[in-house]
């Protein structure tokens, strides 16, 4: 018999929810609620969810009705026990018997290896899903990502905002509850303004139609986002130019409005004199306009703004968002005028004033030290130091000017225009700007040397000195950014092929702290730096599929360059394609074992004249035939090719491993042969510890 399904909505209502959380709150209550429906055993189909700033919703297609009755089956006392010696039943089986409802007669028998035991074999019917969804949907919102819960009115409830009603319907069927200590009903609200009566929800199906016709609200978070796009693209094609969409701000105005309309205002042509970055930052991230370009990329005084009513005297919105923008553009424009009537470099001294950390000084004594770093990594990449130096000197000196005080996501960028209106050399300018480069996966990397150098400086400085005064990341928490700069400084050291002795900047790095780093931080710091690169390759951004085996064969070999470590890995990727690449691994994990389970010290180099086994005196004539070729390859990091000379040792090796005793009774013969197998592994090591690899 084909088990009855209906659909379920549940609609929690609250004042408005914080904008850049709706999506993640939207998504997360979804995934709770299909998680409680899977463990509770509830078949169901699709899971849909909804939100707007004042409600996320949740829908379910075709829920079953009850849970499927599930088979138990009850193990009671063994046979032995369970009847005296006429065959009657003694008090443990008639208890067990009772305790399952049944009588004695209707008791099974399991065989086991251990016995027979007396076993009760039943049907639990299923309960109801109506009965279980409350609970669910609670475990759902209990769940939810919420930094911090706020309280309402008297009560104790907690939640991200106050709620100020529950809907929640099983087919047409209002399932009675009470969450955050309101009560549930068939009904919900229109838009706060068009249409704030309640609205009668008849059936799940029913809910998004019925508030978009009687309520003025997209329920649909994507339909909504789509809907703007298209609008503000459509207004922009009405102006002759084409909008600016930002996916940030895009999703953060699909999370500001029920309703959205569309409108062009106007801003005064003289603004556009200002760099267009100010403009658009003015626009995005104060005002959360779209800015609209022309046909040849230019700004146009043009913006579109998202209202979320549709007004009877649309003009009187635009004049508003107008009166609004224009104050705003007008002390952009006073900060670029006011900012550069002073030199940039002539802020240097201020920012002795800026406190970067504690025990790290100022804002200025990071710049000294990002100087010296700065030299050093120019110098090792082909830049010029003396620019890498200028850079560096000028690169926080915007940090204390106006504009970067009212608009600090334009830090570097400001920096590197008044620079430009200083006369400063234009690789300089360049590199102010790119010094923050890449700000995010997927960016862009700087593209000067100076710019380069003074990235990687800031990044390391900023790593180094806060590992050394104990505040590295733990878990989420991260107020410095130390993950992203680790990768960025990663990216633009492999992407770029960069040749830098990461070991050596670190060191020079915590030398430069302005206090006694704690001992073996500059190992730990370059450890946290290379893991960094773990998800960089085992999730494919380099381009080529690595395994975190393979990861961790190159790791154990702790190269100084991450632009080695990135020429050894996709050695041994190649290297592992081979017929013969197997075999070797899984020699070289039997030789790591033997060598670390041996209690005497292991040379590194055997005496051949020791080697009697046919077998040993052949690995040993083919091992260091083969390292006269491979280890000036080594050297000079053609690592795919040496790797691929050492695969012919395939044979020598299983016949070694075939024929003779390691631990041989002979102290002689044995330190020998643990010397070839370390002269063995040691070739290896140049590349990878293949000893890390599965086999």
């Amino acid at each position: 018999m084909t088990a009855a399904h209906r659909d379920f909505l549940v609609e929690i209502g609250t004042e408005e929810l914080p904008p850049k959380s709706l999506l993640t709150l939207a998504t997360a209550f979804a995934d709770g609620i299909a998680k409680g429906l899977t463990n509770a055993g509830l078949e169901h189909r699709t899971v849909e969810r909804f939100a707007t700033p004042r409600r996320l919703a949740v829908r379910v297609r075709r829920l079953a009705e009850r849970q499927p009755d599930r088979a138990i089956e009850r193990r009671g006392p063994p046979l032995k026990a369970a009847f005296d010696a006429q065959g009657a039943p003694t008090q443990a089986a008639a208890a067990f018997a009772k305790s399952c409802g049944v009588e004695v007669s209707e008791l099974k028998q399991l065989e086991t290896p251990k016995g027979v035991w007396l076993v009760h074999r039943g049907t639990e019917a299923g309960a109801y899903t109506a009965s279980l969804l409350p609970a669910i949907v609670q475990a759902a919102l209990d769940a939810l990502p919420i930094a911090r819960r706020m309280r309402w009115g008297a009560g104790e409830a907690q939640f991200v905002r106050p709620v100020h009603w529950l809907l929640m319907l099983f087919g047409k069927e209002t399932l009675p509850c009470e969450i955050f200590g309101v009560p549930s009903s068939n009904v919900t609200y229109g838009h706060r303004f068009m249409a704030p009566q309640a609205l009668r929800i008849s059936t799940p199906a029913s809910y998004v139609a019925t508030l978009h016709k009687r309520g003025r609200v997209l329920a649909d978070i994507h339909e909504r986002r789509e809907t703007i796009r298209q609008g503000v693209t459509a207004a922009a094609a009405r102006l002759g130019g084409h909008a600016v969409i930002a996916d940030a701000l895009l999703d953060e105005v699909t999370a500001l409005v029920e309703w959205p309309v569309p409108l062009a205002g106007r801003f005064d042509a003289r603004f556009l004199e200002l760099p267009p970055e100010v403009l658009i930052a003015t626009m995005q991230d104060h005002q959360r306009y779209f800015p609209v370009r022309d046909s040849q990329g230019a700004l146009m005084p043009w913006f579109i703004t998202v209202a979320n009513i549709e007004s009877s005297d649309p003009a009187q919105v635009i004049a508003g968002n107008e009166r609004v923008v224009r104050p705003r553009l007008s002390d952009a424009a006073f900060f670029w005028s006011s900012d550069r009537q002073q030199r940039l470099d002539s802020r240097a001294e201020g920012l002795r004033r800026v406190t970067f950390q504690t025990q790290l000084g100022s804002i200025h004594d990071k710049s000294e030290r990002i100087r010296k770093l700065a030299q050093s990594v120019a110098s090792s990449i082909g830049g010029d130091p003396r620019l890498a130096d200028r850079a560096a000197e000028l690169a926080k000196c915007d940090l204390i000017s106006a504009m970067v005080g009212e608009f600090p996501e334009l830090q570097g960028l400001m920096g590197r225009y008044y620079a430009q209106h200083d006369g400063e050399h234009a690789e300089v300018c360049e590199a102010i700007r790119e010094q923050y480069l890449p700000r995010f996966a997927g960016d862009e990397l700087p593209a000067t040397r100076s710019g380069m150098a003074v990235s990687i400086a800031d990044k390391l400085d900023t790593i180094t000195g806060i590992y050394a005064t104990g505040q590295k990341p733990t878990g989420t928490r991260d107020p410095f950014g130390l993950r992203r700069a680790a990768l960025g400084l990663l990216r633009t050291t492999i992407e770029r092929r960069l040749e830098l002795d990461l070991q050596q900047l670190i060191g020079q790095a915590v030398a430069a702290l302005p206090f006694a780093a704690p001992e073996n931080c500059a190992r730990d710091v370059y450890d946290y730096i290379i893991e960094r690169l773990r998800a960089y390759y085992v999730e494919g951004g380099a381009g080529f599929e690595v395994t975190a085996e393979m990861f961790d064969a190159v790791l154990a070999t702790r190269p100084a360059s991450p632009l080695d470590f990135d020429a050894r890995l996709r050695a041994l990727v190649e290297f592992l394609q081979l017929p013969d690449a197997q075999s070797l691994a899984a020699a070289n994990k039997r030789i790591a074992n033997i060598l670390r389970k041996s209690t005497e010290p292991v040379r590194d180099q055997f005496d051949p004249g020791l080697l009697i086994d046919p077998a040993e005196q052949i690995l040993g004539e083919q091992i260091e035939a083969i390292a006269r070729q491979v280890e000036p390859r080594f050297a000079a990091r053609e690592y795919t090719s040496a790797l691929k000379s050492l695969a012919v040792l395939r044979k020598a090796v299983d016949d070694f491993f075939d024929s003779v005793m390691v631990m041989a009774d002979d102290a002689t013969l044995r330190g020998n042969r643990l010397a070839l197998l370390r002269r063995l592994q040691g070739l290896f090591m140049h590349a990878a510890d293949l000893s890390r690899l599965p086999g």
